[in-house]
């Protein structure tokens, strides 16, 4: 059994004799003792204080569960005992169903939310609620260690229940537990939690950010307008309940799901009116908005009067797209404009007749990755998808030759012979295929192999293959200088906002600001895109001052409770990475880490880096995970 099964199990049946959870550093322990480590290595910050106390509490409290001696030593005998007793219990009538409900905080969606777990727990099936909002709590009806309580829960449900409203759908937590309940759900023989999507005054046509919008592909999803819509749905959820042969290919009727409503949103293209001089804003008073402020939302939409045009990169990047054979490499950390610069990219060549394909790594099943065959299937039947052209993969799949073969083979002779167009591939999030080194190799290599291709042997075809890769970090993973795309083409690494850009952005929000305001907002957040927008769409909508910003931005009401506590659930999920982190935000001085761990945290965008040595991103990130790492 590998060592996170175990631990699920033991989560299960401790939370089910005790009503408790296990908290961070026992699941660390437990982990860890799993996987024979001493309590040094499993926490080299402090090993007394967890020997003495965290791992005495573990086992006794193990002990009183399995009602038998249990220490660290000892431990994986009672574990097997306790599973074979387990599973030697379960009865027929074991049938009830954990429900994991996520809702915004303020109405309509907590009365909807209240009623369904009502309903849900009157039909003897738990429930719990996960909120998300302006309550600076993610899970109140936990204790104390709610944040670290998400995953648990999500592992332990059997259905996770979206109520996605305007508001929720550009929650950073919202979006990361669905991507997490996704993510658990493909992994699993049993395809649990079965992700539904309730969605509440948010039509199936309005616009959503590019990875929410891939996430609910796939999933099942209702339409809740009013409260006279709530007794159907509750009777709809009930009945999926307890009718399980329902089930259809993984989802579930009568839901309806992305691919039915035609799914995929286009981007508005740009318009003349998107674009505003600053010089014809009067400065003696305050400028008008040159549009609605709208609130940030991932990816900027083409048309946006609100996107900052990033030169001299853009300019760049239009220029090479239409030499042959290009590959333009975009490296940024998390939210720096990377897939909004990408989309732009693509648009100027599409206005060049080009035919485009923006292709995100992130939305991949976790199985697509357990071998390069099953990657690049994928990688050529989304691509066919995307074109609209007829499926023909698995014809020129064969065992005969490798799947890089096969997959050049259809690129020579279904996808580039198509028309005499180039064809330009935007490849987002190219991240994940790190995580996978034996893959990354042969994938990254073969990517290096087409783009030489285009310079010599069959030349006049893959002239017309154009890539852009984007990617969050440097290259961790070892690759054969020779066969890597990430010393070819034209590198383009993002910058922050730089205070003259910051000044133009509150010029185009309607705030009159003075260069001193534009230094205290940067004094927190830096020239950070995301945060900078954030910021000032509240200020610019009146939700609260600059004053007010400062003061609470690093606590959990502020404005960046939401994004900050995405970011300590990722860290708490990689004791490893928070381990690092800690000795960051505790130290004025930079900090020297292993070079993998510094490229995950500034993959993240948490840290800056100077070679091996890096420091918090921003006085924000310090403030806050001093507070809630340095005292764990």
């Amino acid at each position: 059994m590998k060592a996170e099964d175990a631990l699920e199990f033991v989560e299960k049946i401790v939370h089910a004799k005790t009503g408790k959870h296990l908290n961070d550093l026992e699941r660390q322990v437990f982990l860890g003792s799993y996987e024979g480590k001493t309590y040094e290595e499993i926490y080299p910050l402090n090993p007394e204080y967890v020997e003495r106390y965290v791992g005495y509490r573990l086992w006794q409290k193990l002990s009183n569960v399995f009602e038998e001696r249990v220490t660290k030593k000892m431990f994986r005998g009672a574990l097997e005992r306790a599973i074979k007793k387990e599973s030697l219990q379960v009865e027929k009538v074991d049938q009830k169903q954990r429900v994991l409900i996520s809702h915004w905080a303020q109405e309509p969606d907590l009365t909807l939310a209240l009623q369904l777990c009502e309903a849900v727990q009157a039909a003897k099936h738990q429930t719990f609620r996960a909120t998300v909002g302006s309550t600076g709590r993610d899970l109140p009806t936990l204790e104390e260690d709610w944040i670290a309580q998400i995953d648990t829960q999500l592992k332990l449900c059997d259905y996770y229940l979206l109520l996605l409203s305007p508001q929720a759908a550009v929650s950073e937590m919202a979006i990361e537990k669905l991507r997490r309940a996704k993510e658990l759900r493909d992994s699993r023989p049993n395809h649990k939690p079965v992700v539904l999507a309730i969605r509440i005054n948010c039509p199936l046509n309005t616009p959503l950010n590019h990875d929410l919008r891939s996430y609910l592909q796939g999933i099942g999803q209702r339409e809740w307008k009013s409260p006279a819509d709530t007794p159907n749905l509750i009777q709809e959820i009930l009945n999926l309940l307890v009718d399980g042969e329902r089930e259809v290919g993984g989802e579930w009727n009568p839901f309806v799901t992305e691919e039915e409503t035609g799914g995929e949103q286009k981007n508005v293209t740009p318009s003349a009116s998107a674009t505003v001089h600053s010089s014809a804003l009067a400065l003696d008073s305050p400028p008008l908005p040159v549009a609605e402020p709208e609130l940030p939302s991932g990816q900027v939409r083409l048309a946006s009067a609100f996107y900052v045009e990033r030169v001299p990169y853009e300019a760049l990047c239009y220029k090479e797209i239409l030499h042959p054979g290009a590959l333009i490499r975009i490296k940024a950390p998390r939210q720096m404009g990377k897939t909004s610069l990408m989309a732009r990219i693509l648009y100027h060549a599409k206005e060049q007749g080009y035919r485009t394909v923006p292709l995100s790594f992130q939305h991949a099943d976790a199985g697509v990755f357990s071998s390069l065959n099953q990657l690049l299937q994928w990688f050529c039947a989304r691509i066919t998808r995307k074109l609209r052209l007829p499926h023909q993969v698995d014809d020129y799949w064969t065992d005969t030759y490798g799947s890089k073969d096969n997959c050049t083979d259809y690129f020579q002779d279904c996808l580039l012979p198509e028309t005499d167009t180039p064809l330009v591939l935007g490849l987002d999030e190219v991240d994940r295929v790190f995580q996978y080194p034996i893959i990354a190799d042969d994938f990254f290599g073969l990517l290096r192999a087409w783009y030489e291709e285009a310079g010599y042997g069959d030349g006049d075809l893959w002239e017309k293959l154009r890539l852009v890769v984007v990617h969050s970090t440097e290259v961790y993973v070892p690759l054969n200088v020779n066969q890597s795309p990430f010393n070819v083409g034209l590198p383009i690494e993002l910058p922050e906002f730089i205070p003259e850009q910051v000044q133009d952005l509150t010029q185009r929000h309607g705030l009159n600001w003075n260069a001193s305001q534009v230094e205290q907002l940067m004094s927190i957040v830096g020239g950070h895109p995301y945060l900078v927008r954030v910021a000032l769409y509240n200020l610019a909508t009146g939700q609260l001052t600059l004053d007010q910003l400062l003061t609470q931005a690093p606590t959990e009401a502020g404005l960046y409770g939401d994004h900050l506590r995405r970011h300590l659930w990722h860290l708490q999920q990689h004791p490893e990475l928070a381990a690092a982190f800690t000795k960051v935000v505790t130290t004025h001085e930079p900090v020297e880490l292993e070079s993998v761990v510094a490229f995950k945290l500034h993959s993240l965008g948490l840290v800056h880096l100077q070679g091996n040595y890096v420091t918090p991103r921003f006085d924000l990130y310090r403030q806050y995970f001093y507070e809630r790492l340095a005292t764990t």
